[in-house]
């Protein structure tokens, strides 16, 4: 038996290999191309020889370098950020469905930008500081909603998920109250933030998403073979020595942070952390050891590619990101669900 099994693990490991090879050198002619499109459109050899420093003419360094690779790295590393959580909630929820967005995290998040948007005059903070805290604090605030009503039951994944859904909703309603009361000004800059836009990006934000990524993602790796065991049901896991309570409390954390980092800068960004790890699962299988850096390496790419289009729509003009995500990924979860039988609930 362990003859026969020998050939096809090796096989499965090498295609493993050539998927994540593949994947990185669509990353980054992904983001070649976001860096050339814009409103002056730049050869891909010319920013790829600015990208090398290569680059004879200044002008191209200062596009390159001072307004669209800030952009272009946000979008990679947002994407990855929606891409890990989505497939850490879906595996500690043992749900397809779930994701930061469809649970209520980034209603959240949004909620608290709005509620600085239209109140923050009275903080001592300037807007542009006040709305990505309140953003990251109210997104925590629902992470930590979903597990507390969910832990009443036990915080296993039927209690969590109604909890997440529940608070979707009431962050909902309580934006739509803040749209009702805001001021025509106010209501503009609510629902562009919702839209969700990469072209706040900047090296200090930049510097700051990448700094939680790198300190939480080694974390997150730590717990791949328990989180791979939570995949087998709770009562294996457990018989497997994996404390489950404490392993859906740290993927919450998790969750939490990066989650509320990458929309903090960026807005509300849905169906990217829903389809990338379905994505990623349907390519590599169930090991969470190449599951989550694939599905980090999809949501990089699904951005990537819908912040191209999103520039690409209407040349010359800022068509919001989360317009394309969602009009992208209606279709492409579609065809994820019809072509699901390689994926196992």
């Amino acid at each position: 038996m362990h003859a026969a099994v020998a050939p096809e693990w090796t096989r499965l490991a090498a295609r493993r290999r050539v998927v994540l090879a593949a994947g990185l050198a669509l990353l980054a002619l992904c983001l070649v191309l976001d860096v050339a499109t814009g409103p002056a459109m730049l050869s891909p050899s010319a920013v790829a020889a600015s990208l090398l420093g290569l680059a004879p003419d200044p002008m191209v360094d200062a596009i390159v370098w001072s307004i669209r690779l800030p952009v272009a790295l946000m979008a990679l590393l947002v994407g990855a950020a929606l891409g890990l959580t989505g497939a850490v909630m879906q595996t500690i929820l043992n749900n397809p469905m779930a994701s930061s967005y469809t649970l209520g995290v980034s209603a959240g998040a949004g909620f608290g930008a709005a509620l600085v948007i239209v109140f923050g005059a009275a903080l001592p903070l300037a807007e542009a500081q006040a709305v990505p805290i309140a953003a990251f604090v109210f997104a925590a605030i629902a992470c930590a909603g979903v597990w507390a009503l969910g832990g009443i039951r036990g915080a296993t994944p039927e209690p969590l998920v109604l909890a997440g859904i529940a608070l979707m909703f009431l962050f909902q309603a309580l934006l739509a109250l803040l749209q009702f009361m805001a001021s025509p000004e106010a209501l503009q800059q609510i629902v562009f933030w919702l839209f969700g836009s990469l072209q706040r990006a900047t090296w200090p934000k930049l510097g700051i998403v990448a700094g939680v990524l790198a300190a939480t993602v080694p974390l997150l790796m730590r717990d791949a073979w328990g989180l791979t065991a939570l995949r087998l049901g709770d009562d294996r896991a457990a018989a497997l020595g994996v404390k489950v309570r404490g392993l859906r409390l740290r993927g919450f954390l998790f969750v939490s942070v990066a989650t509320g980092v990458a929309v903090a800068f960026v807005g509300t960004i849905g169906f990217v952390g829903l389809v990338a790890p379905h994505l990623a699962r349907m390519l590599l299988g169930e090991d969470q050891r190449v599951l989550l850096p694939g599905a980090a390496l999809a949501g990089a790419v699904l951005l990537s590619a819908a912040s191209v289009a999103s520039k690409t729509v209407s040349p010359g003009a800022l068509f919001p990101i989360g317009i394309v995500t969602a009009l992208v990924g209606v279709p492409f979860f579609a065809w994820l669900i019809l072509a699901s039988r390689r994926a196992h609930w």
